[in-house]
């Protein structure tokens, strides 16, 4: 097997997936709930990308600001909605621009995950893509307090995928949780790379 990049390159396409992924409402069973919020689930996405350093492959994350009214102090994928006349693939470069000043120049999209429909009424298409080095970014701290690079072996690592539960709304939500470091990767972040595990590993 190659670098985890080439792995992800041979595994995935640029054409979205069909089916949908596992996320918030599947890992709570929540069958009803799920149908009721796909049809009003808003477009979005995320991107993941993927860097290749010396000491091994990274994933960018962001952690976002926390003045924000939602999901605020949370990690992140850069990322949000998808505007009128975008595809997934603009929506995740441009927000990646715009939140962390990360240049499409650097950015090489290729491939998609499962959409993810997020507990907050988003289907979310995760745009799996390699960030080329050296690159520069500059935060928009309106949005995001920081970024990072966590392990790419460590967020893969099923061992580091916990199961994890709170109430909300009335209800037992569980979720996936991937703490690293001072980082708590956990909810939509967390359930969005266990499904990039389960779609190139499993």
């Amino acid at each position: 097997m190659g670098s985890p990049i080439e792995h992800a390159r041979m595994l995935l396409s640029r054409s979205a997936p069909t089916r949908q992924a596992g996320d918030d409402h599947v890992i709570s069973q929540h069958e009803r709930e799920i149908a009721a919020a796909l049809e009003a689930a808003k477009p979005a996405a995320v991107l993941i990308g993927l860097i290749d350093r010396p000491e091994g492959t990274t994933v960018l994350l962001t952690e976002r600001a926390t003045h924000l009214r939602s999901h605020s102090g949370q990690v992140a994928f850069p990322g949000g909605k998808i505007d009128p006349g975008e595809d997934a693939v603009d929506a995740a470069l441009r927000e990646a621009e715009e939140e962390i000043g990360l240049s499409r120049a650097h950015v090489e999209p290729f491939g998609m995950l499962d959409p993810y429909l997020s507990g907050s009424g988003y289907r979310i298409t995760p745009v799996v893509a390699q960030v080329h080095p050296p690159f520069e970014l500059t935060i928009n701290h309106h949005e995001v307090a920081e970024t990072f690079e966590a392990p790419f072996a460590f967020v893969m690592n099923p061992e580091n995928h916990q199961r994890q539960s709170r109430e909300w709304k009335g209800a037992i939500r569980h979720f996936y949780a991937m703490p690293w470091e001072n980082h708590y990767i956990w909810g939509v972040t967390a359930g969005i790379l266990r499904n990039m595990y389960e779609r190139l590993y499993t």
